[in-house]
């Protein structure tokens, strides 16, 4: 079994466990599609360690290298029958000199943190 590491799957940096509540969803997977005009679709692979209708993964955000969000994508309800989950964004503008961005998600409770993704922008 690989040895995981951070808050987001439950574990403490000095290995305890963490309340339900102060963990975050993971991003997984995140797929950039050019769709002209310096825009792109992205798609995004999160999972959550709970989701409740009280307290879910509720969206993400695709980060620029110096933090400036380029987009923001919100969920609507909990997706507690489907984990890991896939949803996708159109149209994000990201600028021509922007060579990679991060995405992170983001929980209804807690706010944006947990394991992120950073991939390359396709040109």
């Amino acid at each position: 079994m690989a040895a995981s590491s951070g808050a987001a799957d439950g574990a403490a940096t000095d290995g305890t466990a963490t309340a339900p509540e102060e963990r975050l969803p993971d991003i997984e997977a995140v797929e950039l599609t050019p769709a002209g005009d310096g825009t792109f679709d992205v798609s995004v692979t999160v999972s959550s360690p709970y989701d409740t209708p009280e307290q879910y993964a509720d969206g993400w955000r695709v980060l620029a290298p110096d933090g400036t969000v380029l987009g923001e994508h919100q969920l609507l309800h909990d997706h507690a029958s489907e984990q890991p989950f896939t949803r996708a964004q159109s149209g994000v503008a990201i600028p021509a000199d922007i060579d990679e961005v991060t995405v992170e998600g983001r929980d209804l409770v807690n706010g944006y943190g947990g394991g992120t993704v950073t991939v390359p922008v396709p040109r």
